[in-house]
């Protein structure tokens, strides 16, 4: 969305695709996750008198929109990509195969997870903890608009301290700002790290797949920082 108030800046998604296609090159096995809140909110619809149901599936469907933009730009720097829809819609998207995507990552291809889970009521977030197991990532990396986590909003309070570590029990405790619950139960369940970084910062996603302490690092107490 960049800086608009609706819709897709085209500008942010080549830079995205350039920065995604460079770590590519690099020999990561990459998939992506895409939201839709740039084109429709299915909470904010449920809260304006929308069935939340059909609130989420138009939700869903705007992530598939996003997909799509976001392989034009990576195919237009010549990676190789496939959009896998969790609803069903062949004309423009692979349906979810566990094994196809992961085939697909063996091959050097850029996964476009699109649709979320294809049920109402779990959010991007869970999408990405359970594609992200399902596929045996390494880690799941969580672009914002913020340089990590914080201890409070630091939009709103200029006493906001950023927190560098801390494990999943802290999230939920203190109600973080990273991730729904679910997606972060499911990750520590799992012990799944989590990267929460700034996306708006160019060049911050190869930083932290290079291993540099860019934004903040959510993992059990006895992991390691991740060796990507």
């Amino acid at each position: 969305m960049g800086s608009r108030s609706y819709g897709i800046d085209l500008e942010v998604v080549r830079r995205i695709a350039r920065e995604v296609k460079e770590v590519s090159d690099l020999g990561v096995e990459i998939a992506l996750v895409v939201g839709g809140g740039n084109i429709a909110r299915g909470v904010q619809a449920s809260a304006m008198g929308m069935d939340r149901a059909s609130a989420d599936y138009m939700g869903m469907l705007a992530t598939v929109i996003n997909a799509i933009a976001l392989q034009d730009a990576l195919e237009k720097c010549d990676a190789f990509t496939r959009v896998v829809s969790a609803i069903e819609m062949r004309e423009i998207a692979e349906p979810f195969i566990r094994r196809r995507a992961v085939r697909h990552l063996e091959k050097g291809r850029i996964v476009i997870f699109a649709a979320g889970t294809g049920n109402p009521y779990f959010t991007t977030d869970s999408a990405a903890a359970l594609r992200a197991l399902e596929i045996k990532a390494d880690v799941l990396m969580k672009a914002t608009s913020v340089g990590g986590i914080y201890t409070a909003d630091p939009r709103k309070d200029p006493n906001a301290v950023k927190i560098d570590e801390l494990n999943y029990l802290r999230v939920l405790s203190e109600e973080l700002a990273v991730m729904d619950a679910s997606a972060i139960s499911l990750c520590k369940d799992n012990r799944l790290p989590i990267i929460v970084f700034d996306m708006t910062i160019p060049g911050n996603i190869k930083r932290v797949v290079m291993g540099e302490r860019v934004g903040s690092l959510v993992r059990h107490d006895d992991n390691a920082r991740p060796q990507l």
